[in-house]
């Protein structure tokens, strides 16, 4: 027998930042109906189980399986009554996972995840809708700007979930940030599929550099981190906004994916490598000190020795302050599985990988190298062990460095500001002394 609660739910968010976005809005409305919630928890408390599934890319859906699995077998054991599943993978894949895993009370996709508190036989409150528990340190908060996207890269199946950009109205922005605000977030990290794009589909032109501008008039607002740009039709009024205020981070995450013109092409990304180069010269003449995180492939079809030679020259040149890389995996349903055959052999899309992050590491170490002996201002986000664990303005949670400065140093609080200075640095982290 299931030694479970009743009246609790536990989810379990997969993938992305977005998802995280709307477990924390599914949280508020089943707490508001009576409900325990917890998200994420060592070891399931409830006995219904909702799970957030990614289904980007091969690992991510493989991960979501496994845990649907999971969460079925403990269900057949009499752990758990029900077993609910949304996000991108039952976005995708409804009909075909409905049949293969009937165990799963409901499938919902990614955007009717709202029937899954009606379905048990409660009342959806449209009044909180902006509402959301945060489930991140209550200092800072992911905000989602926008849905879907319109550029169909080769590789990509996010237009495919998602379907086209769907922006959010400013005013709702706006008014959702002064009710983080008002319960104590400082730090916003500003997400889309596609940021740039933002606007187009509601005003008729990019409107991102404004949201940024009426988002930093917001009292209150600290710091605005912002993830996942394009390169090409660049907002470049953004960059001005960016050098102007204070509270915008000098942190953009722009993935560039590659630089050769022929796989660019391949790619459909609608930009040209001299495009490229001088987008990053502008950025960093426009925005002195601005930290550029991007995502590189390596083995998309069509990418030879030269062109890779080229990805290295590139990143050599470019010096990124932070940067992830994957190699290409064929995705079904996308235009490189149906128009290009994937032939690149696995073991050499490995070591393309390897020689790429070799690469960007020793460049990483380098730049945090020339940080020590600077002042920088961090904010606190936890204690682990014998250190408090910080971030720089250049530094997005989950994904960056971070700055680790003795707990002997004396009671610093979770969530403030503090300037230090910069002692030493590691392959991955820098250590500071608190001013």
């Amino acid at each position: 027998m299931s030694t479970l609660k009743k009246n609790t739910i536990d989810i379990i968010t997969l993938g992305c930042s977005k998802n995280l976005v709307d477990s924390e809005q599914l949280i508020t409305q089943l707490r508001a109906n009576g409900y325990e919630v917890t998200h994420d928890a060592e070891k399931l408390e409830g006995d219904i189980v909702v799970i957030n599934t990614c289904g980007f890319i091969g690992d991510a859906k493989e991960e979501s399986i496994n845990m649907i699995l999971e969460c079925c077998q403990a269900k057949e054991e009499g752990q758990l009554s029900k077993v609910f599943v949304m996000g991108c993978l039952s976005e995708r894949y409804l009909k075909e996972l409905g049949e293969e895993i009937p165990q799963v009370d409901k499938f919902y996709g990614k955007f009717n995840w709202k029937e899954l508190v009606s379905d048990l036989g409660k009342t959806y409150r449209e009044e909180l809708k902006l509402e959301r528990q945060i489930t991140t340190p209550s200092h800072y908060a992911y905000l989602k700007i926008s849905e879907g996207c319109n550029r169909h890269c080769s590789y990509c199946a996010i237009p495919i979930i998602t379907g086209k950009h769907q922006s959010r109205p400013m005013e709702e922005i706006v008014e959702e940030v002064r009710g983080l605000v008002a319960k104590g977030v400082k730090e916003f990290q500003v997400i889309a599929q596609e940021l740039t794009y933002y606007g187009v589909d509601l005003y008729q032109k990019q409107m991102l550099p404004e949201l940024v501008e009426r988002i930093s008039d917001i009292p209150g607002v600290e710091w605005i981190r912002l993830h996942y740009a394009y390169p090409a039709h660049f907002p470049e009024d953004l960059l001005r906004v960016m050098r102007e205020r204070d509270n915008v981070c000098k942190y953009l995450d722009i993935a560039l994916q590659h630089i050769s013109d022929p796989v660019l092409e391949k790619m459909r990304r609608h930009v040209t490598s001299e495009q490229t180069y001088r987008l990053i010269e502008k950025m960093r003449s426009e925005v002195p000190g601005i930290h550029l995180r991007t995502t590189l492939m390596v083995g998309h079809p069509g990418e030879g020795e030269k062109e890779f030679a080229e990805l290295l020259d590139f990143v050599k040149w470019a010096r990124f302050d932070r940067m992830g890389a994957f190699a290409y995996s064929e995705e079904e349903g996308t235009y490189s599985a149906e128009h290009y055959e994937d032939d690149i052999p696995q073991e050499v899309k490995e070591h393309r990988l390897d020689l790429l992050m070799a690469l960007q590491q020793d460049i990483s170490e380098d730049l945090s190298q020339q940080k020590v002996g600077q002042t920088l201002k961090v904010i606190i986000d936890r204690i682990e062990g014998d250190y408090y664990i910080g971030r720089t303005e250049f530094d997005s949670p989950e994904v960056d460095p971070e700055v680790l400065i003795s707990v002997s140093e004396g009671e610093l609080e979770i969530g403030n500001f503090y300037q230090v200075r910069i002692t030493a640095s590691d392959a991955f982290d820098l250590y500071a002394t608190v001013l």
